[in-house]
């Protein structure tokens, strides 16, 4: 019964939590000293209230209410912001993207970006289908499939100078699941919480094995709540060996440790 009530009690959002999602996105990006386009507030405010809206039939998010959505979603997302990443155009693919985070964000704010959404999850996939549709954007693309499969595509691996992830995995399962993406020289970007320098002291075995090299971890709070968050950067500094990933479900069982 409680289930129920909670999916009703956030189908829509009134006017006066569409009013405070846009409040406390804006008080977040200033806080962080992100500058954004004109529009790219509405964009979000779109996004968001799609979110909440699907959420209440296709289980998306944990996290439903205005102040957790802006802050917790959009802003986390843009953290890589405070890495000084580039204006120009990249590609950038964000693996295991689930409900769009932090791909789309950073999509939203950087139109110059080319940027890919993979997720395992068809009816995710037609959700991020259908709100790129509505928010009319033209930089994304929006792939169904495993990311121990889609790596072995020739067409996506050592393709994207910046890739992110976001809630999938422990680190050292990450970095055999994302490496094979990023193109030698450039980086991967593992968004992770207050727990983050303790994955890299077990992924110390995967990192040169995958081709990579730590380059910073970065400890973070969020501008409103003070949570903790760490942003891990790897530099691919050699290609990732033909035999990784390996076959879908053993990184997980058996991760590089």
């Amino acid at each position: 019964m409680s289930e129920t009530k909670e999916v009703v009690k956030f189908t829509q959002w009134n006017g006066e939590q569409v009013f405070r999602f846009r409040q406390q996105l804006d008080k977040g990006l200033q806080a962080w000293g992100i500058a954004v386009l004109p529009d790219f507030i509405d964009h979000c405010t779109t996004y968001a209230e799609a979110l909440v809206a699907t959420n209440a039939h296709l289980n998306l998010t944990a996290i439903t209410d205005p102040d957790g959505v802006a802050e917790k979603h959009f802003v986390d997302s843009l953290s890589p912001l405070l890495l000084n990443l580039p204006n120009g155009p990249v590609t950038a693919i964000d693996v295991g993207t689930g409900a769009g985070f932090p791909g789309l964000p950073l999509a939203l704010i950087r139109p110059q970006w080319r940027v890919t959404l993979l997720d395992s999850l068809n009816k995710r996939c037609r959700f991020l289908s259908e709100t790129t549709e509505r928010l009319g954007l033209t930089n994304v693309q929006i792939l169904h499939g495993r990311a121990e499969d889609s790596a072995r595509n020739p067409l996506l691996r050592d393709k994207y100078s910046i890739v992110v992830s976001r809630a999938v995995a422990r680190l050292p399962v990450l970095l055999e699941l994302c490496l094979p993406f990023v193109t030698v020289g450039g980086s991967f970007i593992a968004l992770k919480g207050p727990d983050g320098p303790a994955e890299v002291e077990e992924a110390k075995r995967a990192l040169p094995l995958l081709g990579g090299d730590l380059e910073e971890v970065k400890s973070i709070a969020l501008p409103l709540s003070g949570d903790r968050r760490t942003l891990i950067i790897v530099r691919k500094q050699k290609p990732t060996d033909a035999a990784y990933p390996r076959k879908a479900g053993i990184p997980n069982r058996k991760p590089l440790l």
